[in-house]
């Protein structure tokens, strides 16, 4: 198979690395910047383009992947489907209609249009996803979860303001509510957005809110208190407690762990993961997004869609309960 990159920032270059670790070398990469095309050719050894047209027509490629900036996702995700192309697309925060309209003029053709759910992937998320599953902590009844990092710090090699993270509508605190809820609703169902409390609470140089407090109500009903920031440093933060009628899960980001407690068998059993292969500049490892994208790329081989698990359907309703709490921050019922 052959492979178009689109972008070639952090995450670009990271999708760049997962193809290669999957043993493909048809790999070309597009992106307007000559900084970025020419680390991606040197750190690679892809060729690289810097007007999208002339990628398409040069590689003609099978598949693209989609790793630009979010307010640019859709416009290549269209471009990618007028030409008969399947695309894996980066965690989308901005246009839910698009995405939706998308969505409906897909689903009925063979074009896998894939979007993002890398967290799906973890071990963490995993085997949380496993114990509740398994009644291992009977039915949940509350979950507190809170995750972040100091968003200076996710690219320390280029200031806040040179990069989406910074403006309003993709800034970093909205795009990981997105991120994080397409993982809990997979594990607890589809949430009704109950209250928000949204700001900015430190003096960096960007108009964004730089945490969210969220209150949800799964099916159950489970109530779930979610907080969404980009203020944690010096350490990320990645807190989950579940509790449930007969125990206990934690997931903690820090100690690389999830362990559990039932009612029946006090003492905690732990499972540790691990940190997995970090690169240089990065936080989190490779291969949970190693994984994802081997099973975009068997779920486009096959021409079995089922085998990538998010949708775009399932993102318009993340990206619907995002507005929702946004409602409710400002008072709205």
């Amino acid at each position: 198979m052959k492979f178009l990159v689109v972008g070639l920032g952090s995450m670009g270059k990271r999708r760049v690395r997962n193809l290669l670790a999957l043993g493909y070398k048809d790999i070309a990469g597009f992106d307007p910047r000559e900084d970025r095309r020419a680390e991606a050719q040197t750190k690679y050894g892809i060729v690289t383009h810097a007007v999208f047209d002339a990628a398409v027509g040069a590689l003609r490629p099978d598949a693209l992947i989609i790793s630009t900036s979010p307010e640019h996702h859709m416009n290549y995700a269209w471009a990618g489907f007028e030409r008969g192309l399947p695309c894996f697309i980066e965690a989308s925060v901005v246009d839910p209609d698009r995405i939706l309209e998308l969505h409906r003029r897909s689903a009925d053709t063979p074009i896998l249009i894939a979007p993002s759910c890398t967290m799906r992937y973890f071990p963490g998320p995993k085997k949380v996803k496993e114990l509740v599953r398994s009644g291992a902590i009977g039915r949940p009844l509350n979950i507190n979860y809170q995750t972040g990092q100091y968003l200076p710090d996710w690219h320390p090699w280029e200031k806040i303001e040179d990069f989406y993270v910074s403006a309003r509508a993709t800034g970093a605190g909205r795009e990981i509510v997105p991120f994080e809820l397409t993982w809990l609703n997979d594990i607890f169902g589809k949430p009704e957005p109950l209250a928000c409390v949204k700001a900015k609470l430190t003096d960096m140089n960007a108009d964004i809110d730089d945490i969210y407090h969220s209150l949800l109500r799964y099916p159950g009903p489970v109530l779930a208190n979610v907080t969404v920031e980009v203020i944690s440093r010096p350490k990320a933060t990645r807190e989950l407690r579940v509790l449930g009628s007969e125990g206990e899960i934690v997931f903690s980001g820090e100690e690389k762990c999830v362990r559990h407690a039932h009612t029946g068998a006090p003492d905690w059993v732990r499972f540790d993961f691990g940190g997995g292969t970090v690169e240089n500049n990065y936080i989190n490892p490779e291969e949970p997004y190693i994984a994802e994208m081997r099973d975009f790329v068997e779920a486009v081989k096959t021409g079995d869609k089922s085998r990538f698990p998010n949708t775009l359907l399932d993102d318009y309703e993340v990206l619907q309960t995002l507005g929702r709490l946004e409602q409710l921050s400002e008072g709205k019922r």
